[in-house]
């Protein structure tokens, strides 16, 4: 199995196309997660530019988390999906509805999504992230269970935020969990937070030790079910995911040196 690492355009937006794409590059990235301009003329320009670079290509849905009102919000996400898939990227990671709409709501969307995936023939992977349906394991657990196409990208950082803890006490909700995932976006939280301020600190070792041990499974189950392909996006944040100094408001570590740098966290341990 071929496990490929994703640069994030998170944080990154201030940097024309070109100068970013030349960034992934020269620190090794194989592809690129970002977010699609609604703009058409815009977005052909992006897609372009990463496949002349030679690299791959996923595409992100956030932008829903903007529109608080289910009818909205369903209208708004079919228009974020179709683009997306247009694209023809590996898949389309979705940060999809409510942790305040009802479970029928959440899955219309679920279903939404799933419709559009066959039709473009592209994965859609949902994100465990806070405020949306998986915004805790226990509120995402009924929808695995009545959904068993369901496939996740795993943010687990979120879920340690969420819960509290290293999610030490959960053993059974990872284990149903974690079988479902396809993608991860591996930024490291902590029980206090989504982003430790620096993963390499020693402060930090403990939540580094419990991703890694959750990402070494999602390998472990991926190439055990023979798949060819796992992505992996580092998705260390710009402020104020990053950590600032009070008074001052400098940001205490460099985001993109940070994704660099578990880049070759995952090089070296995945291959």
């Amino acid at each position: 199995m071929k496990v490929e690492i994703f640069a994030a355009h998170w944080g990154n937006n201030e940097l024309p196309p070109d100068v970013f794409i030349e960034h992934v590059k020269a620190a090794g990235f194989d592809g690129i997660e970002l977010s699609l301009p609604l703009d058409a003329a815009a977005r052909e320009d992006w897609t372009g530019r990463i496949a002349d670079a030679g690299l791959a290509l996923i595409v992100g849905q956030w932008e829903t988390a903007l529109v608080p009102e289910f009818t909205a919000h369903r209208a708004a996400l079919a228009e974020l999906l179709h683009n997306a898939c247009a694209a023809r990227p590996l898949h389309v990671n979705s940060q999809t509805g409510k942790d305040y709409f009802t479970f029928e709501q959440n899955r219309e969307l679920l279903d939404m999504a799933a419709a559009i995936a066959r039709e473009y023939g592209v994965p859609i992977y949902h994100e465990t992230h806070r405020s949306r349906w998986s915004a805790h394991p226990a509120l995402a657990l009924p929808y695995l269970r009545q959904l068993p196409d369901l496939q996740l990208t795993a943010d687990l950082s979120h879920w340690c935020c969420a819960c509290e803890s290293l999610l030490g006490d959960q053993p059974q909700l990872l284990a149903e969990t974690l079988p479902r995932v396809r993608h991860i976006h591996a930024r490291v939280g902590h029980e206090q937070g989504p982003q430790v301020a620096d993963f390499r600190a020693p402060e930090s070792q403990a939540a580094l030790a419990a991703h890694l041990a959750w990402w070494d499974e999602v390998v472990r189950l991926r190439r055990a079910a023979g798949a060819e392909r796992l992505t992996i996006t580092p998705e260390f944040g710009p402020v104020p995911y990053t950590q600032t100094l009070p008074y001052t408001g400098a940001a205490v570590s460099n985001a993109w040196q940070l994704n660099v740098a578990m880049l070759g966290v995952l090089r070296q341990r995945y291959g």
